[in-house]
């Protein structure tokens, strides 16, 4: 008796990249991440808006990334059995009412509300979309990756300078004018939904589907999970030093060298547009490079510049967190594409696990440092963080592509036998 798979609905078009609907995935994922990486831009018009202290701008970055780091791995799971499409827009729409209330928020309690918005909105957009872009990647799943993550790396990199330029002008009210793009986003949503569900098989209407990456599903479970652990830890680094300098720099610079918050908010995107050039330049080195070599150097290549940073006058500040930007950036497309081939058909998981849980994980570690800021200064803060990307040496316990490769042919052939 034949049984059943998750199939992708045949068409001729299985086997073709679809450049239309990873631009507008992308495109998306840009909107996406700006509105998200905006509220940390906001954190110091907030701060004089509403009389806040640090303890409760970490609170607001606590709840925003720790809504991710629930439900984009619950939804994620939930989706790898049961796509739904038409999630895609609705996502759009929790992020358009937690922009609303972001924007005419008067009370501490309604920004956490409105963060929490935002916050589910993203949850619910990465899963999906990122199963969007592999299925529409046809045989091309590093370069569609690479395509959606630029997307999020830019929309990252313009958040500050979106701040400095319009809301440090128009203030906290200003943010309901993201209310258009956001309003633009659902309708390419729901066209990209549309898409997304023509491309199922019936079948998909209760389970997923499953298409085998370059791993084998069969490789020991306890080499997948020390090799996922590993992985999620290195996320979680660079995520909460990312985290870390979008929340309080901008304070540090400020403090230290007597910048305007304007001013503050274009070293970050300096910070920010690094991590845009560091994803392509590892798309580049990808080619050419082991998986292992190029997490290793984004290790030792970021904590020296790291380590100058809190120490170096404005001129070389700006230098040193470019080039710590830039060189931690470089294997996170990497690291997708190493995990979504130890978990073929779990893309949702995958989706989940590294862009939500790591990167919440990376907030409420932001929210502690926001407590640590209060009761020490922000200056200690920014002296701690220089340390973080040193938890990268943990990469030490990952296996060689060699040792990978030898584990996917010995399942290969245990699964023949």
């Amino acid at each position: 008796m034949a049984t059943k798979t998750n199939t992708i609905h045949p068409s001729s078009d299985a086997m073709k990249t679809i450049y239309p609907i990873l631009l507008i995935i992308s495109m998306v994922h840009l909107l996406n991440d700006t509105i998200q990486f905006i509220v940390p831009s906001l954190f110091p018009i907030l701060k004089d808006s509403l009389s806040l202290n640090f303890s409760q701008i970490g609170l607001i970055s606590l709840m925003i990334n720790l809504t991710a780091a629930v439900m984009q791995p619950a939804i994620g799971i939930y989706t790898d059995n049961r796509p739904k499409p038409k999630m895609l827009p609705i996502g759009m729409l929790f992020t358009l009412i937690g922009v609303v209330a972001l924007a005419y928020a008067a009370h501490f309690w309604v920004v956490i509300l409105a963060v929490m918005l935002i916050g589910l909105g993203s949850a619910v957009f990465h899963p999906e979309s990122a199963r969007v872009s592999f299925i529409a990647a046809g045989p091309k799943k590093g370069m569609a990756s690479s395509i959606f993550q630029f997307g999020g790396f830019i929309g990252q990199a313009i958040a500050p300078v979106i701040t400095a330029f319009l809301f440090v002008r128009t203030g906290q009210q200003g943010v309901v004018w993201l209310a258009i793009l956001v309003c633009i986003g659902f309708i390419a949503q729901f066209y990209v939904a549309g898409w997304y569900g023509r491309r199922l098989s019936p079948a998909k209407k209760t389970e997923a589907p499953r298409e085998a990456g370059p791993m084998a599903p069969t490789v020991s479970k306890g080499y997948v999970i020390l090799a996922i652990t590993i992985l999620m830890i290195l996320v979680f680094s660079k995520n909460l030093y990312v985290a870390a300098i979008s929340s309080y720099y901008a304070f540090f610079a400020i403090d230290r060298f007597g910048v305007s918050m304007a001013q503050a908010q274009i070293i970050l995107f300096v910070f920010l547009a690094a991590n845009v050039i560091g994803l392509m330049l590892g798309g580049l080195l990808a080619d050419r490079f082991s998986k292992l070599s190029l997490i290793w150097f984004s290790i030792l290549g970021t904590a020296p510049f790291s380590l100058l940073l809190p120490y170096s006058n404005l001129t070389f500040s700006v230098i040193w967190i470019f080039m710590a930007g830039m060189i931690l950036a470089s294997s996170f497309s990497v690291i997708m594409v190493y995990a979504n081939d130890l978990l073929p058909g779990k893309i949702g998981l995958v989706s989940g696990i590294f862009f939500g849980l790591a990167f919440g994980l990376g907030g409420i570690g932001s929210a502690i440092l926001g407590n640590l800021a209060d009761s020490t200064s922000i200056d200690f803060v920014i002296y701690c963080c220089a340390y973080l990307p040193l938890i990268g040496l943990l990469t030490i316990f990952l296996p060689s592509d060699k040792k990978m490769r030898a584990s996917v042919r010995e399942a290969g052939k245990s699964s023949i036998a």
